[in-house]
């Protein structure tokens, strides 16, 4: 691919990570609040109908100072974060797909379908990374209704991409992880004081469906990296006096930031 080509690419990959980054900004919202994604967006502090000139991702936000155009309250800078993250690492994501889809397997036996296959299920696993991420932080919480369709989504596109590649072990690395890290959690949970709950345990089979996929190495230091920057924050809150061993630190951002890690990482570790 000619690099003219290839900043075309990622330019559409951004821009598509930006409209998706403002659905997720209205899902981080609505969803712990019950709130239909149906219903049209509305000003929480006004309730005045946003104008659909006010919903371009990043460029809607600066131009009306972080502020409702009807009431001038505050709308918060994570809407344009969240779009901005998004749409950096749809673009990261795809270059690493088509890096990986030139050399490496499972992805480049199985051709152009199968990297395809492989780039949505990667993508979709960033939208739903940044999602939990943020919900987590704010009510300690990882839904259902997030978690749990990642284990359909994730199974059928990658073992798809598995079979157009006629990579079994693939299949059964994917099965492995997702079973190993659930249970592994599920035991933390059973044996701990409370402190693992059971959306860690779930979005830890997911977590290890996508980590097992593509290697022992990127497995196990996705699971490990979870641990180690988890404690490490800890433990610098504690040194801070800013957290107690009694303090309640939601998990979830670290076991997706370990499985983050794990994935960028691990496969270079794993060639050497």
């Amino acid at each position: 691919m000619t690099t003219p080509v290839l900043i075309f690419v990622l330019a559409c990959a951004g821009l598509i990570g930006l409209v998706v980054g403002s659905f997720l900004g209205v899902v981080i919202f609505r969803v712990p609040a019950a709130i239909a994604l149906r219903r049209e967006s509305r000003c929480p502090q006004c309730d005045a109908r946003v104008r659909p000139q006010h919903t371009v991702p990043v460029v809607s936000w600066l131009a009306l100072r972080g502020a409702c155009a009807d009431c001038g309250n505050p709308i918060p800078v994570r809407y344009p974060l969240v779009e901005g993250a998004t749409a950096l690492a749809f673009a990261g994501v795809t270059w690493g797909v088509l890096r990986a889809g030139a050399a490496e397997a499972p992805i480049a036996a199985g051709g152009w379908l199968a990297a395809s296959l492989v780039l949505v299920a990667l993508l979709y696993l960033v939208a739903i990374s940044i999602t939990l991420l943020f919900i987590d932080l704010d009510v300690h919480r990882l839904p259902d209704s997030i978690v749990l369709p990642a284990y359909p989504v994730g199974f059928v596109l990658l073992g798809t991409a598995s079979a157009l590649a006629a990579d079994g072990a693939a299949i059964v690395r994917m099965a492995i992880g997702m079973v190993a890290l659930y249970l592994f959690y599920a035991l933390l949970r059973f044996i701990g004081t409370g402190g693992m709950g059971g959306g860690d345990v779930k979005l830890a089979g997911v977590l290890g469906m996508f980590l097992g996929w593509l290697g022992w190495s990127t497995l196990l230091l996705g699971a490990l990296a979870a641990f180690l920057l988890g404690g490490v924050f800890a433990i610098a809150l504690m040194v801070s006096r800013r957290a107690t061993r009694h303090t309640r630190i939601p998990f979830g951002p670290w076991m997706l930031a370990g499985a983050w890690l794990g994935i960028v990482v691990g496969p270079a570790l794993g060639a050497g």
